[in-house]
C-alpha cells in the first residue's frame, strides 16, 4: 500500500501548483546554491529564530529534507509540517535548512541503494553536497554551532531514510537525527551498512505509524534492535515512537515533529 501511494505522490508532486496564499512566517526566506556535485542548482529555505537579528548568539541548525514540505501549505503536497509555527511558539534557538527535492530526481537523491524496480542510488552525491557545500556556506554566512553534537538531521519516508543514511556515513557530521516513517524497504544494504559499522554513537528519534503499510513497525523495530548491538541500551541515544492509526503523511510527522526535536535536543 505504502509504496503505491508514496510514488503516486511522486508523480503528483513534480507537477504540483497551488493557488493559497504562502503560509510561511517572515523568519523564514528562500536562497538558491549551486550543487555541483549533483550538476544542478537547489533552491534552499532557512529558518531563523525571532531573536536571530537582535542577538550574537550562535545557533544549532537541523537539516531538513523535502523544503517544499516544512513551511508552507503553498508549495507542499498535502499540508506542510508546520516548522516554522511550531518553533517559534518554542521559542526555540535553532536554526533550520531546508533543502528542496528534485522532483523527477528526488527518489535518486534520496537513496543510498538502488531498488532493483524504482532505481535510484545517488544519496552519496547528496549527501557530499550538504556536507562539502551547503554546510560550510551555512556555517560561513550564519551565526551556527557546527560541531556534530550541535547538528541534527531529519526526514521522513526517503527522507527518513536518507537521514539514516547520513549518519552513518557522516557520523562526525550530524551528531543527531530524527528519522521519521524511513523507508527502509528500499533496499536491505541499508541494514548490512548497520551490521558493517562499528560503533553508531548518533542520538536517534524513529517515528513512524501503524496505519503506514503492513511492514514499516516491523522495519522500523528491526532496525532499532540491530542498533542496539551497536551500542548500550543504558545510553539512551534511541527513542521510537509508533503512532496508533498514524499513516503515511504530513499530519503523522508535522504532529511527531516538537516531541522529536525536544527530545533530541539543541
Amino acid at each position: 500500500m505504502i509504496r503505491g501511494f508514496f510514488f503516486f505522490i511522486m508523480l503528483w508532486i513534480t507537477s504540483f501548483t497551488s493557488a493559497q496564499e504562502s503560509t510561511a512566517s517572515k523568519n523564514v526566506s528562500t536562497f538558491t546554491i549551486e550543487a555541483p556535485q549533483l550538476k544542478t542548482t537547489k533552491k534552499i529555505w532557512i529558518y531563523l529564530p525571532k531573536d536571530y537579528s537582535a542577538t550574537a548568539k550562535k545557533y544549532s541548525v537541523i537539516y531538513m529534507h523535502d523544503a517544499q514540505n516544512l513551511f508552507d501549505a503553498k508549495t507542499s503536497f498535502s499540508g506542510e509540517w508546520n516548522v516554522d509555527e511550531k518553533l517559534d511558539s518554542l521559542k526555540a534557538p535553532v536554526i533550520v535548512v531546508g533543502i528542496e527535492h528534485g522532483n523527477e530526481k528526488r527518489i535518486d537523491e534520496l537513496t543510498p541503494f538502488k531498488n532493483e524496480k524504482y532505481g535510484g542510488g545517488n544519496a552519496d552525491n547528496y549527501l557530499d553536497f550538504i556536507v562539502k557545500t551547503l554546510k560550510p556556506y551555512i556555517d560561513k554566512n550564519y551565526r551556527t554551532k557546527p560541531k556534530a553534537k550541535k547538528t541534527i538531521i531529519m526526514g521522513s519516508s526517503l527522507g527518513g531514510l536518507v537521514s539514516y543514511y547520513a549518519i552513518l556515513k557522516y557520523p562526525e557530521i550530524f551528531g543527531k537525527a530524527g528519522v521519521f516513517s524511513p523507508a527502509f524497504w528500499f533496499s536491505n544494504d541499508i541494514y548490512t551498512l548497520t551490521e558493517q559499522t562499528p560503533k553508531i554513537k548518533t542520538k536517534i528519534y524513529f517515528l513512524c505509524g501503524d496505519k503506514e503499510s503492513d511492514d514499516m513497525v516491523k522495519d522500523m523495530t528491526k532496525m532499532e534492535r540491530l542498533l542496539d548491538t551497536k551500542r548500550c541500551y543504558c545510553l539512551h541515544l534511541t527513542k521510537s515512537k509508533i503512532v496508533k492509526g498514524g499513516e503515511h503523511n504530513e499530519k503523522l510527522w508535522r504532529d511527531g515533529f516538537v516531541k522529536a526535536f525536544l527530545w533530541l535536543g539543541y
